[in-house]
């Protein structure tokens, strides 16, 4: 098996997290906003769910532009949210219950409203200049042209000293400057106060962005796009490995912690320097190519059909990759990301078949499995009427850009159906009649909540969160699933996805039928004809597998247990 540095090995290997969007997870006292108490209330479910850590999105104090992401005051807890009291009694009660808390760490930038913002754009000659990125303007225009994630320039001039200061996303989101190292000793200061607190680690927000490159050169502008791609300056910049280790060795090594770096723009290959032990970065990485596969060219608005192949080649690559190497981190949602299973499943007819098998296509992955709330539950996409339904920022903003640019209403809301991120940020679906709240919900519920909930789910005994359920026993039960070598077959299948896990004498062969239609799965040259294959966990009932041939049924996806031969061949 394999350990740490210290000879033991990592808890985190077998864990499986569990992501809460607070403000949509349970209202305890009916404002319609979801807090610190409803998530208290609620750990028995997670706990019947068997998961091991909470990740939190962020709780700390906000003005919301950007729902919890634009932090005011690092070290107190959002009113909304409820107290530090609060706080302290979740980790005491998640502990009780064998669960650990993992916080957000939004580092990258704060909001305006910072103490440390506000005394930095009072005056060049300010202590907390240096905290961000100031510039001076270019031409009577920004210093470079480039764009904000969250749309328009990603320069704000500040009227105060004439100066322009770097926000990657929203302007409410000033960039920190991480070259400066009173502002890296801050966030230092900060990280240990709450780990002190007894916190499980943290996910690190866009962490892969707080190195720049300080000449702050002009990036590519795209066809149709009206600002420049400035990434190839900012993600993985030219000091993230040296800001990482220093980090870990001014805190992190001092506590037995799980860290997950958000990195978009990560490759394999970075991922093997960020996560490999002996460099003493972080556990393991959140990847993003698997979740732009089924966008254009340019953004995440551009919409096009997955295609299984590529999935199925970008997650080997993965797999492999790590293996030995480092730590990958398995997700199919967050609070960034539309509903899965909307996106890659079938959300009509083949909701429960399609959620299953997405559940057990990722879990059996080597990695450490990522649920976002309601994931368990098969919760779906949301289609509002009207843009005015919508609360995300990067949605709302992205809407009027593209409506100046003279693009038709109909063609903007079929992108926010597909890819919008409230699609993930509706309230948590607990009863039929809602349960999230007995007041307003801050936002719409999705209206299918009468038949997608965690009552009737709870309820039904082959309902999909069961399925999560037994999935995560699995993990805690097979030496496999952690530590098994991964190998791909039928790699140019359009709709199979079939692997094999290896440890050992064992094999576990997962197949997943991404398509509504049935396909036919051969397999006599792979060693099992004739033998008595074990179903560790299948999403449908009568799985005859001692044939030549076998219809794999619409959404179907099974995992079938061999005791292996040595050096016995095994192809399709």
């Amino acid at each position: 098996m394999e350990k740490n540095l210290n000879g033991t090995e990592p808890w985190w290997k077998r864990s499986v997290v569990y992501q809460i969007y607070p403000r949509s997870f349970m209202d305890s006292n009916g404002d319609g906003i979801g807090d610190l108490q409803g998530i208290i209330s609620k750990l028995d479910y997670l706990c019947k769910l068997g998961i091991d850590v909470i990740w939190l999105s962020p709780i700390y104090d906000s003005p919301n532009d950007d729902n919890g992401y634009d932090i005011r005051d690092y070290r107190a807890i959002m009113r909304e949210f409820g107290t530090m009291a609060d706080f302290e009694r979740l980790i005491k009660e998640a502990k009780y219950r064998g669960i650990r808390i993992v916080m957000d760490l939004v580092v990258n930038h704060t909001s305006d409203e910072h103490s440390w913002f506000i005394e930095s754009r009072k005056s060049t000659s300010s202590k907390y200049r240096d905290f961000y990125i100031w510039r001076e303007g270019k031409d009577g225009a920004p210093p470079n042209n480039w764009g904000s994630i969250f749309s328009g320039s990603a320069w704000e001039r500040d009227e105060k000293t004439g100066s322009y200061y770097l926000h990657l996303f929203s302007k409410k989101q000033p960039d920190l400057n991480w070259e400066h190292q009173p502002l890296r000793k801050e966030i230092y200061e900060m990280m240990t106060f709450w780990l002190d607190k007894g916190i499980g680690g943290f996910r690190m927000d866009v962490i892969n962005f707080i190195s720049k490159d300080v000449r702050f050169p002009d990036g590519a502008v795209h066809p149709e796009q009206v600002f420049a791609d400035g990434s190839a300056y900012f993600m993985n910049g030219p000091k993230i490995h040296t800001y990482l280790r220093e980090m870990n060795e001014a805190v992190l090594q001092n506590y037995d912690v799980l860290t997950v770096g958000e990195m978009p723009g990560a490759t394999p290959e970075d991922a093997q320097i960020y996560t490999n032990p002996e460099n003493r970065e972080l556990n393991m990485v959140f990847t993003f190519e698997h979740m732009d596969l089924d966008r254009g060219p340019y953004e995440k608005w551009d919409i096009q059909p997955l295609q299984l192949v590529d999935l199925k080649k970008n997650l080997e690559k993965w797999q492999q990759a790590l293996h030995h190497k480092g730590w990958n981190s398995l997700y199919w949602n967050n609070h960034d990301q539309p509903r899965v299973v909307s996106r890659f499943g079938d959300e009509r007819e083949y909701r429960e078949q399609s959620a299953k098998m997405l559940a057990i296509c990722l879990h059996m992955l080597q990695g450490t499995p990522y649920i976002y709330q309601g994931e368990e539950l098969g919760m779906t996409n949301v289609k509002f009427a009207s843009i005015e339904d919508y609360q995300d920022i990067e949605t709302i903003n992205m809407y009027k850009e593209k409506r100046e640019q003279g693009i038709p209403h109909e063609k903007i809301m079929e992108s926010i159906y597909a890819k919008g991120r409230d699609n993930a940020r509706t309230p948590m679906q607990w009863t039929p009649d809602g349960g999230f709240t007995t007041g307003v919900p801050w936002m719409q519920m999705n209206n299918n909540v009468n038949e997608i909930n965690a009552e009737s789910a709870l309820a039904n005994p082959d309902s999909i969160f069961y399925t999560y359920q037994k999935l995560i026993k699995l993990r805690k039960s097979h030496d496999i699933i952690t530590y098994g070598s991964f190998q791909l077959l039928l790699s140019e299948h359009p709709y199979l996805f079939v692997y094999k896990r290896v440890l050992e004498s064992e094999e576990w062969l997962v197949v997943a039928n991404f398509s509504k239609r049935s396909e036919k799965l051969v397999w006599s040259d792979c060693d099992v004809e004739g033998k008595n294959g074990q179903v560790v966990i299948a999403n449908y009932e009568h799985l005859e597998v001692n044939k030549k041939a076998l219809e794999v049924r619409p959404y179907e996806a099974f995992v079938l247990s061999f005791q292996r031969e040595k050096n016995s061949p095994c192809h399709f």
